[in-house]
């Protein structure tokens, strides 16, 4: 790649699972009750056709990974497992409460903190908590993140039969000095392990979470990283670019210097090294940051252009409403946002009051709706289009005047009324998406809120 043009495109801006971004959001001017009502008009217009999507955060660690930017508490205190599994439960009981009539899950996803650090049983006594007030769609997709280092045979058996059919283990990297530096050790062979024994239990579809930019990280241990990944051959890769964001109240990013961190052209290098092998492995790229197998869903997506992004990253359909349960969870219902207290003791006092735990949120505006369906679309399909009236705003010509220099860098090719980006610049929609990002260009952030885009 250009160094050149990592030089000058390298720059702070988000990751756009949401728009307007949460540091944009109004929060002044949000109400609970703004968002009872937008999640229930939501709910109204879609359960029947296309269901819904459940997040579950559980935010309970043994240790602290210091690459880690998710809200999270670090305890070897199993005991918190009952009493936390109790609150979500009385959570999704308010929210069932509101809807009304039963919702359909469509996709449903545990993420973390660590969902394996919970027993097996406590898990299976949550999701069955969950679908006693529900029904499940008969495509439904239950995932889960699990822990190489703790996922039991227990928890692949018991998660298996309640309906899960994915399980998404993070790798980061395989070299012991990485690992050292971002407290995540753990020997391939734990990796192997688990996913030789998720498959035969029946999982149809094991993911790998692989980093790129970690501290000491250079090439060549991502080389050997992908060579060893593709001898397990998982159905899906997620291939991410370490978000260095220290700043972040409670984030773990510590233990190491910024100066250990390799510079923005190693970093792309690495990318690019990573992604070529994946490519020669008969991985096909997804979006951003994302390969799959043919075989997967994910892609399968992709060619019926059913991709969709949100707060839990890519996943194969849409749903206009995704509630987040647990602590500092984002719900979504596509006319707006929430994202529920972060801390423990508070979403506990909130839930026993009877109370939707949510902290703060953001009610889209009709140009806010607009931006939004953009980015998703550059985010999904590397493309967008405003031949229809109702994707046009009245910043558009602006818009199209901060693109001029992408063209002129081959990183886009734009046409009276559409948008497309080239192979050349699909490393670089991040900041593709920011020239749509209205929020962004009216307030530059004083201090910096994104991670790199590089």
């Amino acid at each position: 790649m250009n160094n050149l043009l990592v030089s000058k495109y390298n720059v702070a801006g988000p990751r756009y699972t949401s728009y307007p971004t949460v540091p944009y959001w109004n929060v002044d001017t949000f109400s609970l009750k703004q968002w009872k009502w937008s999640l229930k008009q939501a709910f109204d217009e879609s359960n029947d056709t296309e269901g819904i999507s459940i997040y579950i955060h559980l935010p309970f660690c043994e240790s602290l990974c210091t690459f880690c930017g998710c809200h999270k508490r670090i305890t070897k205190r199993h005991e918190v497992e009952t009493p936390y599994i109790a609150a979500v439960l009385k959570e999704w009981k308010l929210y069932c409460d509101l809807l009304e009539a039963k919702p359909i899950i469509k996709e449903l996803h545990l993420g973390g903190g660590t969902p394996t650090f919970f027993s097996s049983e406590n898990l299976e006594y949550l999701i069955k908590g969950i679908f006693r007030l529900a029904n499940k769609a008969s495509d439904c997709e239950m995932s889960f993140e699990g822990h190489p280092n703790n996922t039991t045979k227990d928890h692949l058996s018991t998660l298996y039969n309640l309906g899960f059919r994915r399980v998404s283990f993070g790798v980061q990297d395989y070299n012991e000095t990485v690992q050292k530096a971002i407290h995540r050790v753990q020997p391939y062979e734990h990796v192997k392990h688990v996913t030789e024994l998720a498959r035969e239990i029946g999982f149809t579809s094991v993911s790998h979470d692989l980093i790129f930019g970690l501290p000491f990280q250079n090439e060549n241990h991502v080389q050997k990283t992908i060579e060893k990944t593709k001898i397990l051959n998982p159905d899906r890769i997620a291939f991410y670019s370490y978000a260095h964001v220290p700043w972040i109240k409670g984030n773990g990013q510590r233990g190491f210097k910024d100066a250990d961190l390799p510079t923005p052209e190693s970093k792309r290098a690495q990318y690019e090294l990573g992604k070529k092998a994946l490519l020669e492995a008969g991985y096909i790229e997804i979006g951003m940051d994302h390969f799959a197998l043919p075989t997967d869903g994910l892609y399968q997506a992709m060619i019926q252009n059913t991709l969709h992004r949100n707060f839990m990253g890519y996943t194969a359909s849409k749903t206009k409403v995704m509630i987040g349960l647990g602590t500092s969870s984002i719900s979504d219902c596509w006319y707006g946002f929430s994202q529920n207290v972060k801390g423990i003791e508070s979403y506990y006092s909130l839930v026993n009051e009877g109370v939707i735990p949510v902290q703060k949120g953001h009610i889209l505006s009709n140009e806010d709706l607009i931006i939004r369906k953009h980015i998703l679309n550059l985010m999904c399909h590397f493309k967008t289009d405003w031949k229809s009236s109702e994707m046009c705003f009245k910043a558009l010509p602006n818009v199209l005047q901060r693109l001029e220099e992408l063209e002129k860098d081959e990183l886009i090719k734009i046409d009276d009324n559409s948008i497309k980006m080239t192979s050349k610049g699909k490393p670089f929609v991040r900041n593709v998406c920011m020239a749509f990002d209205l929020l962004l260009q009216r307030k530059q952030p004083e201090k910096q809120l994104f991670s790199m885009t590089v």
